[in-house]
């Protein structure tokens, strides 16, 4: 249950989740990469990939003097792997929601 507290807790920050979002679109990316377009500095991408490596979520290799990342996938199929074993829950919650609602609709006004 840590690991999936960890990994929610890395992906509520908006920054680490576009990093996510980025690197399961375009696949592997050097840390230069994933800083265009965020208006931060290479420091807090730098924090940012930690707290993401730390979670599991993404992993580092080093080619050369470049650091690449890309997606951990152990990491994102511990919460698939839990979002769906909700889903129970969930059609069972919308059973019941679409039973009152026929109810309501066959009262008569």
């Amino acid at each position: 249950m840590n690991t999936l507290l960890t990994a929610f807790s890395a992906l509520s920050d908006a920054t680490r989740f576009s990093i996510v979002e980025q690197l399961m679109q375009d696949g592997e990316l050097p840390a230069g990469d994933l800083i265009e377009g965020r208006g931060i500095s290479g420091a807090a991408i730098s924090r940012h990939l930690k707290v993401l490596r730390e979670a599991g979520l993404v992993q580092q290799r080093v080619q050369g003097s470049q650091r690449m990342y890309s997606i951990q996938p152990e990491g994102l199929r511990a919460i698939a792997e839990w979002t769906i074993s909700k889903r129970q829950f969930w059609e069972g919650s919308l059973d019941r929601l679409n039973d009152l609602i026929e109810r309501e609709n066959s009262w008569p006004t």
